[in-house]
């Protein structure tokens, strides 16, 4: 927390761009396969066709701007949100 207010405020711009670009990325690329390996091992085959019919629907239903998937997409960032949300919270109860 102290080393984010030292740091000005275009440079905490740029930092949680970066993050945000990052997570996004993952969530676009990364979970629809690792959503895929699970389901696949806890589920059952996908009745698409395999790992890329997975993500060719889930990025399909991004441009058709389903909410589900959009929420999906950015559950990473959520989480990083939410954890640093916890976070502060937590540090200005002690």
């Amino acid at each position: 927390m102290e080393r984010d207010a030292n740091l000005d405020d275009g440079k905490r711009w740029q930092r949680e761009l970066s993050i945000a670009a990052a997570l996004l990325a993952f969530g676009l690329i990364a979970l629809p396969f690792a959503v895929y390996v699970v389901g696949q091992r806890v589920l059952g085959e996908y009745a698409g066709s395999g790992a890329m019919g997975l993500a060719e629907s889930v990025w399909l239903d991004l441009l058709a701007l389903e909410p589900l998937t959009w929420l999906f997409v950015l559950t990473p960032y959520l989480i990083v949100q939410l954890a640093r949300l916890v976070r502060r919270v937590w540090r200005r109860r002690l």
